[in-house]
């Protein structure tokens, strides 16, 4: 398209599918230093449960990548599973008590300053945060299957447990379910990008979407790991642009001219913005302006969100999809490693090719977004009662 958007930008050393559709390096995110995936200990390879029965790969209910660490993780899992209406009251009071904990313990070590004890209270203070930080990462991880089992959709489980002979191969694909939380504009932007990451167009037919293709197990990574980070990149930049819509349109009925709000200056655009949004009322689907204005005609709205996001320069886009806390870091970390590689010794460069089909891959990249746009959601949530560690 004439207006694709400047985020997508190849990765480096980044491999090219094998296809016959097409010949392209899919790229997107360059640039964003701020992810650099964990180099450990090799994992496993996908394909070494290559002839594992399929009830491995089974999308249950609960059936996750990434099981909770912490008693308050589980408990979160219990309470969804059997008091579903009892979620959001729990995760209240379990974040509430954590930042009791963590207080008490920081306020029992300045108490100490200067005494005998001051080394063992520090310590002790230390532990608590860092016990503290694994519950609240396990919390804000189960407010994101909360979202997702709110469209009726279920993880993709360990990718070890779906490849059979050679083959990665997801079903169902919940592709209507997890395009319908977007808006129209921003839902085309979405499908350029899958069309950028794996060649997939809109229009594409049912005999493209099953078709077959290789990609090594490194790039896949590369793709869902990104693909996070750019549905946190919209969220957080479509909010900007829906309240520079109301502001503006809010100046316009009071002078009734179209002059420049002081939120259309850089500055605005780059800091403080977050502040703006403490309090406001949180949705299942990304905002909307209420005004018919800018509603009536999708394809404008659609080139207004591009226009907008296309100004951003360098810094803007680092500022703007740049995970704002370290427990959000640790949660994309540990799950993408979950996902892809395993818990504890986290996901490398592996040169392992997967055979898979582009309906698998799209399922995968659609989880992605979806994913980062519920991970700024949890984080703006907990940290409005725990406050979280800045990145």
């Amino acid at each position: 398209m004439d207006h694709s958007l400047s985020l997508h930008i190849s990765l480096p050393s980044t491999p090219k599918f094998n296809s016959n559709r097409s010949d392209f390096a899919p790229g997107f995110l360059a640039g964003f230093s701020f992810w650099k995936p964990p180099l450990t200990a090799r994992p496993r390879s996908l394909a070494v449960l290559a002839s594992a029965g399929s009830s491995h790969c089974e999308l249950g209910s609960f059936n996750t990548p990434l099981n909770p660490r912490s008693s308050v993780g589980k408990h979160l899992t219990r309470v969804l599973q059997n008091y579903r209406q009892l979620f959001h009251v729990s995760v209240q009071d379990e974040l509430k008590r954590l930042a009791d904990r963590r207080d008490a313990a920081v306020d029992r070590m300045l108490l100490a300053a200067g005494s005998d004890e001051a080394l063992l209270h520090r310590r002790i203070a230390q532990l608590k945060e860092q016990e503290c930080q694994i519950a609240v990462q396990d919390v804000m991880y189960m407010l994101i299957f909360y979202r997702f089992s709110e469209i009726r959709v279920n993880l993709v489980p360990k990718l070890s447990r779906c490849v059979y002979n050679g083959r990665l191969e997801i079903w169902p694909c919940k592709d209507w379910e997890l395009e319908s939380i977007y808006e129209s504009e921003v839902l085309e932007m979405i499908k350029e990008h899958i069309t950028a990451v794996i060649g997939l167009r809109a229009d594409s037919s049912v005999t493209d979407n099953w078709a077959m293709t290789n990609i090594k197990q490194a790039h896949l990574g590369h793709v869902y790991v990104a693909s996070i980070l750019y549905g946190y990149f919209l969220k957080s930049a479509l909010l900007r642009h829906h309240l520079e819509q109301r502001l503006a349109i809010s100046n316009v009925h009071r002078n009734g001219s179209s002059q420049k709000t002081f939120l259309q200056s850089p500055e605005m655009y780059l800091y403080g913005f977050r502040n703006l949004l403490s309090g406001r009322r949180r949705s299942n689907v990304l905002p909307v302006a209420h005004n018919q204005e800018f509603n009536s005609n999708q394809e404008m709205e659609a080139e207004k969100l591009k226009r907008f996001l296309t100004g951003f320069d360098s810094e803007a886009l680092q500022r703007c999809a740049k995970l704002k806390s370290k427990e959000a870091v640790n949660v994309l970390e540990n799950h993408s490693c979950a996902l892809l590689g395993n818990e504890e010794v986290g996901f490398v460069e592996r040169d392992e090719v997967i055979a898979t089909s582009f309906s698998s891959l799209k399922r995968l990249v659609l989880e992605a977004v979806a994913f980062g746009s519920f991970l700024w959601d949890a984080e703006e949530y907990v940290d409005a009662i725990y406050k979280l560690k800045e990145n």
